[in-house]
């Protein structure tokens, strides 16, 4: 068993594309649940709408990359409308029955047949990343032992992260972050102030979903194909690990998160091959590997939560309200 291939694999997930997909989605749930108490279950439905929305309008409509990306968060912000409009001035519980329904509901409108010609059903979108792909800088060569491709999405992606993490952290920083966490703490006491609470939440979550949105095209650039599969409700649950991880009511708890979440996947997996195809497990195949290293996440998960439950970064006064 090579230790330090696969080492070096787990470290290159560090700075993957999908990482900082992964970074850009829970920081969006960080905005959604950490700093303003919106139990969001859905995110991964705005990834999704993200993604479609971009890959649709370019294949569909032959629209430029910058014009496909004002339609992926205009989409996102629409769709966050939708979900927050009827739920909203309601219980929590509420917005996150609604969120996970409405995830479910995109993945399956995106299967259906009688739309392959626009989302390719089951299928889904390829060959929408041209545009974006045609403002790459660098030219041919290897660049730290990446394709001058792979290096311009690393670049991308996580520039993309950095600019996002600090408006966020100028946001919260602001008079309106701080009525948004008075929001989180007891809401009712932030009305008596005379703040219109549901016009905040309605902020905070078309935010958080943006970010979702951005995350899903940073998502799927990389493969250049879109496929429903990818989006499942699992997606969802996996943020919320990073978010964990890192801390709630942090703006680099979330990156953190990721790239601790991503690093133990690789390794796990490294391990559990490498022992596969040297013999010294027998009673596993590669595919079960696979599952059992979700497992393995898991109960690293549930370690965490006992010995530190406010996360990586956080700290005890950001579980106050949870």
């Amino acid at each position: 068993m090579d230790f330090g291939f696969i080492l070096a694999s787990a470290a290159g997930e560090i700075f993957s594309p999908t990482t900082a997909a992964y970074a850009l989605a829970a920081l969006g749930l960080a905005v959604h649940f950490g700093y303003s108490g919106l139990l969001n279950f859905g995110q991964a439905g705005f990834m999704a709408v993200g993604a479609y929305g971009f890959a649709i309008s370019t294949l569909t409509f032959g629209v430029p990359f910058f014009v496909g990306l004002l339609i992926a968060v205009a989409a996102a912000a629409v769709f966050a409308l939708l979900l927050g409009i009827p739920t909203l001035r309601l219980r929590a519980d509420y917005l996150a029955i609604v969120t996970i329904a409405a995830a479910e509901i995109v993945r399956y409108i995106v299967t259906t047949n009688q739309l392959t010609k626009v989302t390719g059903s089951a299928n889904g979108l390829a060959a929408f990343e041209g545009g974006f792909y045609a403002m790459n800088p660098f030219p041919e060569g290897s660049y730290f032992g990446m394709s001058n491709r792979d290096f311009f999405i690393r670049v991308v992606g996580w520039v993309l992260v950095a600019i996002c993490c600090t408006l966020v952290w100028l946001l919260m920083r602001s008079p309106w972050g701080r009525v948004l966490k008075g929001i989180r703490e007891d809401e009712n006491a932030v009305r008596s102030l005379g703040k219109n609470v549901y016009a905040y939440k309605m902020q905070a979550l078309i935010i958080g979903g943006v970010l979702g949105a951005l995350a899903g095209m940073i998502f799927t650039l990389p493969r250049g194909a879109v496929q429903p599969a990818n989006y499942g409700t699992e997606l969802t649950f996996f943020l919320y690990t990073c978010l964990l991880l890192g801390g709630l009511g942090t703006v680099l708890g979330p990156v953190i998160g990721a790239m601790i979440f991503w690093v133990v996947l690789s390794l796990t997996q490294g391990v559990l091959y490498g022992l596969i195809e040297s013999g010294a497990i027998t009673w596993l195949n590669t595919v079960q590997a696979g599952q059992l290293r979700y497992i393995l996440v898991g109960v690293a998960l549930m370690l965490l939560m006992i010995f530190r439950p406010q996360g990586v970064f956080g700290n005890k006064k950001e579980l106050a309200f949870a």
